[in-house]
């Protein structure tokens, strides 16, 4: 059998892409990228039979640790997933689902997206939600770009956000042009003082998180109104499940609502992949990046969807994009839809009240042991910040030894999280080996 190459470009079309770049060689166009993370040549092994590879991949699978308890959250959290959403979600139909670019033949996933949109204007109280975005960071990251234009082209940030989403948005900032200014933070919550300091007629917008990367609340609604009196866009990223209990980003004024949507239905899979969700008003509508799909009738009069708007620009006229979401997570979209529909109104509740409640017993028994103290006195949901009485990672360690995920250490203290497959034997099991551990 031959050898065949495929040649995306020949020599000489290369030489002219780096003339027209101004540069000398293809090595140059990628120098921005660290050594270290370049790969000179690949070696790779010849092919292994069907069962010399699931051996292998058995040994590696053997290396991770399946924990018996899971007390840290930060971003990807352990809740319980009703087996119905597996089973829907791997049927064949929809494991081959892609964007659909020809609305008349993808009915199916067309109306997947519809309802993945419907729900996510329900948990947000904005009107508009787009297509899936990859994931949570990525969509913050885009509300920022929305709220950009010719006279405002600063975006504040709150320090008390995700530090990932915080890179995020400065890594698309930077691309973009746009300024960053991370507003510092005061017991654990929004410097409110330091925003206003930090506002001028050049603020485009402000991101904050609702519960924050610390676990508390926010005064979302306050630091809204101080927003608007800039006349800036308010962006809050929210985790979906405490839409169930507290007030939606709708009722706190925001512009524009981001969040990961792993929290609803997608294992943890360490680290992906996930969604991330977008909702904004009727007026920032045109300004949301990929599509979105609406609902009609065909010409026999029968329900049908379509797809109500896309930024073609992103397709044709790229020089002028805001936005590069060109697709969208839509098996995971499908995910999130099925696990809502599962569970219902009263059991999203439901999984929100006993995070909250289980938490809050975790902080009083911790509370119980010296040197597990709050460091925060801001209200909290499900995740919370403590001291800790010896090393946080030398302590996360010796959980670990004993089958228990601890929090995760940040700036010297430890975060923890509670969701509702945390049972209450499971969290005087943790006081008691914190207690042994420590020797409390």
């Amino acid at each position: 059998m031959g050898k065949y190459n495929y040649i995306p470009s020949s020599k000489d079309e290369q030489k002219e892409i780096l003339n027209i770049l101004g540069l000398t060689s293809v090595e140059e166009l990628f120098e921005e990228i660290p050594e270290e993370l370049k790969i000179k040549e690949l070696n790779i092994p010849s092919g292994k039979s069907e069962v010399e590879v699931r051996r292998i991949m058995e040994s590696l699978a053997k290396k991770n640790q399946v924990f018996s308890s899971i007390f840290r959250g930060a971003g990807s959290y352990n809740h319980y997933i009703p087996s119905i959403v597996k089973q829907i979600t791997s049927k064949e139909e929809f494991l081959t689902a892609y964007t659909p670019y020809q609305a008349e033949i993808s009915q199916g996933i067309l109306q997947s997206i519809f309802e993945f949109q419907t729900m996510v204007t329900e948990l947000t109280g904005l009107p508009v939600s787009n297509a899936s975005v990859y994931d949570g960071s990525s969509a913050a990251a885009e509300a920022v770009n929305m709220c950009i234009d010719r006279r405002r082209k600063k975006a504040l940030v709150s320090a008390t956000s995700h530090p990932m989403t915080i890179q995020t948005i400065q890594t698309y900032c930077h691309a973009m042009g746009t300024e960053v200014v991370i507003v510092p933070a005061k017991d654990g919550v929004t410097d409110k003082e330091a925003l206003v300091s930090l506002m001028d007629e050049g603020t485009a917008c402000f991101y904050v998180e609702q519960p924050n990367f610390y676990g508390c609340l926010e005064e979302c609604e306050v630091i809204s109104e101080l927003v608007h009196e800039n006349k800036s866009k308010m962006i809050m990223g929210i985790n979906p499940i405490t839409t169930a209990v507290l007030k939606t980003p709708f009722e706190c004024g925001a512009d524009i609502a981001t969040g990961e949507g792993q929290p609803l239905g997608l294992p943890m899979n360490f680290g992906g992949p996930y969604l991330g969700f977008m909702a904004t008003t009727e007026k920032m509508m045109r300004k949301l990046p990929g599509r979105i799909v609406g609902q009609t009738v065909d010409k026999d009069g029968e329900r049908a969807f379509v797809l109500t708007l896309q930024a073609r620009e992103q397709h044709i006229r790229r020089e002028k994009a805001s936005s590069n979401i060109c697709s969208n997570q839509a098996h995971c979209a499908l995910t999130a839809s099925v696990y809502l529909s599962a569970m219902g109104p009263n059991g999203l509740r439901e999984v929100a009240e006993q995070c909250y409640s289980k938490a809050h017993y975790l902080q009083v028994r911790l509370a119980e042991i010296g040197g597990f103290d709050l460091v925060y006195s801001s209200e909290f949901f499900h995740e919370f910040v403590t001291t800790t009485p010896i090393e946080a990672t030398e302590l996360t360690k010796k959980l670990q030894e004993k089958g228990v995920l601890g929090g995760l250490p940040v700036e010297g203290n430890l975060l923890w999280c509670v969701t509702e497959l945390c049972q209450k034997e499971d969290i005087d099991q943790l006081v008691s080996t914190l207690k042994e551990v420590t020797n409390g």
